[in-house]
């Protein structure tokens, strides 16, 4: 690549087309990639990297670009009507988003990006065009892929189109380095989508270690008007079938049946907005809850900042993850970082994200009854409880977001290295 003449980058162009690191996780299309986005840029920042996030503007009073941190700009890219997009709708404004990307760089000196790190495959595809008009390295993060969903997808729930899984494989050829969270992913890379292995980086997410910290269960109650005694199941996410809350709500129903007392201490708190195909949006789950007879139990939050989300797990008495498909689950770390213990589905990176039997019990499958099984003995046992989340914080800290971005420093080197290497091996030809 003519243009990369150093190989520890100054700047990065991120890019993270179909959602903005600034929206608020839990909700629409914003999720944990949001939270990885954001706070990656942040702490590259920190070890002296300036990163400039692109994402599709989405409203006419949104700024040419946002400082958010020393070093983070985020950038407001026209690309298509401000609002009524899906994401579906998104590839037919790839190449709009890409000219006014091309565009915003052309304002600034040649060579102005070292790096270019594209998130989810929408973004892969303009980064494939940046990667050829600018001559630096594409590095990628899935984050989420197509075909491992559709193999583990809810029943009724819609299959990834093909279109999306052509573009994965494109991107997956194209990128100089594919990042994964797990090796379990790295495996899905390179058997699913051909990858070749010695372009695959596995580099865990992390969790912010400072707002999810550990702290009274008996005050985060107080606050939140949960009575002391109360045996509280949590779920956090996005209100689709992917993430399956709709298991939770009925394993809960499954708990009250076997143990008709637990009824007048068991408070379920589902925290989420609707997002995707989602048959199950808040209200479709006030609905399910009733038809189970358990209306009254279950509480209601709309997606809420770090802080306030911190007292909901401390809260908690066990925080479930039931998904049909995680990458990694960072739900899973921000928990345990609070010191609840996790009951989790053993798919993606949850077995990475919990350690089985000792932060949390993974379950096989996604049958009510198992997960009631789990969470009743879990909930007539609070001296488990009790050891599985003095292990929790211990687990959490091995995740932190520092460690993330010194990893994906160290990736951004060795494959601006490989191209300084390709280089002087084409000029002494």
């Amino acid at each position: 690549m003519s243009r990369v003449t150093r190989i520890s980058p100054h700047r990065v162009a991120t890019l993270s087309v179909h959602t903005s690191p600034l929206e608020q996780p839990g909700g629409g299309d914003a999720g944990g990639m949001n939270v990885y986005v954001l706070e990656v840029a942040k702490h590259l920042a920190e070890l002296g990297v300036e990163v400039d996030i692109f994402t599709r503007r989405t409203s006419a009073e949104l700024p040419r670009e946002v400082e958010v941190a020393p070093g983070v700009l985020v950038r407001h890219v026209t690309a298509g009507p401000y609002r009524g997009l899906a994401k579906d709708d998104l590839p037919a404004q790839l190449r709009a988003f890409a000219e006014g990307l091309l565009r915003a760089e052309a304002q600034r000196e040649p060579g102005w990006y070292d790096v270019v790190h594209s998130h989810y495959w929408l973004s892969g595809q303009v980064g494939r065009l940046t990667r050829e008009r600018w001559s630096v390295p594409l590095v990628h993060s899935a984050h989420t892929l197509a075909k491992v969903k559709n193999a583990q997808r809810a029943a009724g729930d819609r299959p990834e189109p093909k279109q999306r899984i052509l573009g994965e494989e494109q991107v997956v050829g194209s990128s100089d380095r594919l990042i994964a969270s797990t090796d379990a992913e790295a495996g899905d890379l390179i058997n699913l989508y051909n990858a070749e292995p010695e372009r695959v980086a596995v580099v865990p997410p992390g969790v912010d270690l400072e707002r999810f910290r550990l702290g009274s269960a008996s005050a985060a109650r107080t606050r939140l008007g949960i009575p002391p005694d109360a045996a509280v199941l949590l779920f956090v996410g996005r209100i689709q079938p992917l993430k399956a809350p709709d298991v939770l709500l009925r394993a809960a129903a499954q708990l009250v049946a076997d143990d008709p007392e637990l009824r007048e201490r068991l408070v379920v708190c589902v925290v989420g907005a609707p997002s995707g195909t989602g048959f199950v949006g808040p209200r479709g789950l006030r609905t399910l809850a009733d038809h189970l007879g358990i209306g009254d139990l279950v509480r209601f939050f709309a997606p809420m900042p770090a802080d306030r989300l911190a007292e909901m797990y401390q809260a908690a008495d066990v925080t479930v993850v039931p998904s049909y498909s995680e990458s990694f689950g960072l739900v899973a770390l921000e928990s345990q970082a609070c010191g609840t213990p996790v009951v989790a589905a053993a798919v993606g990176g949850l077995p990475t994200a919990v350690a089985d039997g000792t932060t949390g019990v993974l379950v096989d499958g996604h049958d009510p009854a198992q997960y009631a099984k789990v969470l009743g003995d879990l909930l007539r046992q609070p001296a488990r409880r009790e050891w599985l989340g003095a292990a929790c914080r211990g687990h959490a800290e091995r995740f932190s977001w520092r460690s993330t971005a010194q990893r994906l420093l160290g990736t951004y080197r060795d494959v601006l290295a490989d191209a300084v290497l390709l280089d002087a091996g084409r000029a002494a030809l």
